[in-house]
């Protein structure tokens, strides 16, 4: 019998754990901490290798939600699941007081919707925490970002967008290894004209020197190209984007269906892989 192929590296997967009672996707499915925890574990089990953790909706319209909220809601939750797990946490907070409590509590990764712009000193709790950091383009902010977004070159202002925040955190002290960037699919985009040309050009934001993520798991673009498909029929389209993702050298996805993307992963890797 003729030894497998060689093992080819897929990007990483993160799983989605929304606490919020209002999440585009799932919201209020785990704002209960039991349930939170539960689903915590069951994308653990599912082959997830970092988890998300978010407190506050940043769906186009959400109202926002003050850090004690966040707080109450992310603590507890990324104590839980540490104490059972050593996989990697992430909050999805762009607020520095939130995530220096989740840091403390025993998360490892910032995800800020905002690329540290939300608060005066965002930057400097940053580097003070030393955790890595993920920098996200948005155009305006989430109760308006939708309204009329506009771009003349959506990838290159992106792209450049990124590139300015990643200086300003390494300025501010933020080790450059430390350092994620995210093209915000969705966030202050058109549904197709923006998102769509993003999705095709990702090869130009992963070759600006930092590991990308890409989160596209059930964005309305989908629903968008199939006859406005639910957030819940939209697993297959969400797919589609994470394997371009992956071709394009991205180094996670950020999904709400991991069971999944990950054996669509693993396929696509042993493909390469018996390819040479």
């Amino acid at each position: 019998m003729s030894a497998s192929p060689p093992a080819i590296a897929r990007p990483r997967v993160m799983g989605i754990v929304n606490a919020t009672p209002d999440s585009f996707s799932d919201g209020g499915l785990h704002l209960d901490p039991a349930a939170a925890l539960a689903h915590a574990r069951r994308l653990i089990a599912e082959g997830a290798d970092i988890l998300d953790l978010g407190a506050e909706s940043t769906r186009p319209g959400a109202e926002p939600v003050a850090a004690e909220t966040e707080i109450e809601r992310l603590v507890p939750l990324i104590e839980a699941i540490r104490a059972e797990s050593g996989v990697p946490i992430s909050v999805d907070t762009m607020k520095p007081q939130a995530a220096r409590a989740a840091m403390a509590a025993g998360a490892s990764i910032w995800n800020d919707v905002t690329a540290l712009r939300h608060a005066p000193d965002s930057l400097e709790t940053a580097a003070e925490l030393g955790c890595e950091v993920v920098l996200m383009h948005m155009q305006g902010e989430p109760r308006t970002m939708q309204a009329e977004p506009r771009y003349d070159d959506v990838v290159g202002e992106v792209g450049a967008f990124l590139i300015e925040r990643a200086e300003a955190a390494i300025a501010a002290g933020v080790a450059r290894d430390r350092i994620w960037l995210d093209p915000g699919i969705g966030f202050g985009k058109h549904m197709i004209r923006h998102n769509l040309p993003l999705l095709a050009g990702l090869r130009r934001i992963t070759d600006l020197g930092f590991p990308v993520l890409l989160g596209a798991s059930r964005k309305s673009f989908i629903g968008a190209l199939d006859n406005r498909a639910p957030a819940d029929r939209r697993l297959g389209g969400s797919i589609a984007a994470a394997l371009a993702g992956a071709a394009a050298g991205v180094a996670a996805v950020r999904v709400h269906d991991v069971f999944e993307t990950v054996q669509a992963l693993k396929v696509r890797a042993a493909i390469e892989g018996a390819a040479g």
